[in-house]
């Protein structure tokens, strides 16, 4: 990592360098090492070590952006003049009222030195007993298992300062057997905080449970939904319902709809990037503080989240939600989302249900059917139970499933006190954290052969 002062004095020494308006700097360095595995051997082993720094200027209110990967003075230089050249070039953006303005940032405790030290052998190491766990069953063990760290730094014209490093370490792992497979995984700032036998022990006994799997018909299932499964959906949401572009473009089922009732009284959604148990950035991409939004509150709709120029469109303040400036184009989008938790036990939950299905996780969801009610559809992946009289009964094959998203949730019946942090697919500092629920109805379309 670069480090909180060089980042500093160096993009300071740029910044005085130039002549446009306002200038914004986005710093993000990451260094992570990846191990994955298949048929319980290591395949490969993958190491990123990388620094980008993207400049943004405004020229009035034409703004121009340009990146390099480079923290020499001279490339830094040029990256802010190509900006600045772009910004020339640009149309008026009447949206734009400035860059971000100084604010204090929340202190966010998301770096752990022996999870930025670990090495390719030690997650070998703790990868040997993850097989150990398969072969005592002949099963193949696959996935992956990550270590790393990284930094984001924001500065502007405006005296906007805010730096934060973090560690993120995680794992998944797939139990394979000749009829059947089970899933676990787990994501921490600290690597000790995963544990992986635990986590191979669940994913074998998965694998174990679902052995001869039975075929369904499809239909109309009570089911219970274990966090990865709440989380691929919520993954989806994100994009389609909780995003300001979305909103704007009516596609969101939130769009028209603020302060209707659109879930069930139980389940209030917000995006709380200042969670201990799972923590992301104390600031988004634009140098704005992160605060909790609500965007289901009790089952009514609330709103969604904001960048500055979304905001500004919205007649409203940034929710400290911006992308980087890349991305900037798709609006923005909660990173750090969560379900309010319940008041039961996964085996109580299960106890609940005489006839039903439970499902460990979800795979190739499409959300994009009809999203002003949230329709998806995808499949059962790794796990999917026969539920009789509140007894796990054995394996079902695979179903897959389409369903609105708002009789879902507005059908969830009960859910655990505990919850779990999941991996999101876009980004170390970016996790879902849900509990386990029980949902009434949740229909199945259709069904598969394995």
């Amino acid at each position: 990592m670069i480090g909180q002062d060089k980042i500093y004095t160096m993009i300071e020494k740029v910044m005085a360098s130039s002549k446009a308006d306002q200038i914004e700097a986005v710093v993000i360095g990451d260094s992570s090492g990846l191990t994955r595995f298949a048929n319980s051997y290591i395949h490969q082993n993958v190491a990123v070590d990388n620094t980008k720094i993207t400049f943004r200027v405004s020229i009035g209110s034409k703004i121009g952006t340009a990146s390099c990967n480079s923290f020499v003075l001279t490339d830094l230089r040029r990256a802010l003049k190509s900006a600045t050249t772009i910004a020339k070039r640009q149309k008026p953006n009447p949206d734009f009222d400035g860059f971000a303005q100084p604010a204090d940032y929340p202190k966010m405790d998301t770096f752990d030195q022996k999870t930025s030290k670990f090495s390719p052998k030690q997650r070998a190491s703790k990868l040997k007993r993850v097989f150990a766990k398969g072969a005592k069953y002949d099963y193949d063990m696959a996935g992956a298992f990550s270590t790393g760290d990284g930094e984001v730094a924001v500065l502007n014209s405006n005296g906007v300062r805010c730096y934060q490093q973090y560690t993120s370490a995680s794992i998944n792992t797939i139990a394979t057997g000749e009829d059947s497979s089970g899933y676990a995984s787990g994501v921490s700032v600290k690597v000790d905080d995963l544990d992986i036998p635990k986590l191979a022990d669940v994913a074998v006994k998965k694998c174990r449970k679902s052995r001869n799997p039975k075929s369904l018909e499809p239909g109309e299932y009570e089911v219970i939904l274990e966090p990865a499964a709440v989380s691929e959906l919520f993954e989806w949401l994100s994009f389609i319902a909780f995003g300001s572009k979305a909103f704007e473009d009516n596609s969101s089922f939130l769009a028209g709809r603020i302060g209707e009732k659109v879930m069930g009284e139980n389940i209030t959604i917000a995006d709380d990037a200042l969670v201990p148990a799972n923590p992301g950035l104390g600031f988004d991409f634009e140098g704005v503080p992160k605060q909790r939004i609500e965007m289901i509150s009790n089952g009514v709709a609330k709103g969604v989240v904001h960048n500055l120029i979304s905001a500004k469109r919205a007649g409203t303040k940034s929710t400290g939600h911006g992308l980087p400036p890349e991305e900037a184009a798709e609006g923005a989008v909660p990173m750090n989302m969560q379900l309010s938790a319940g008041e039961s036990t996964a085996d109580e939950l299960i106890g609940e249900v005489e006839n039903g299905l439970l499902v460990t996780r979800l795979h190739y969801i499409n959300g994009f059917l009809d999203p002003r009610v949230a329709l998806m559809t995808g499949m059962t992946r790794d796990g999917l139970f026969l539920i009789k009289n509140g007894k796990l009964r054995g394996g079902a094959r695979n179903l897959r499933f389409t369903d609105s998203m708002l009789d879902v949730f507005s059908n969830v019946l009960g859910m655990t006190s505990e919850r779990a942090a999941v991996a999101a697919w876009w980004g170390s500092m970016a996790c879902m954290y849900v509990p386990t629920i029980r949902v009434g109805k949740f229909k199945f379309s259709g069904k598969t052969d394995f």
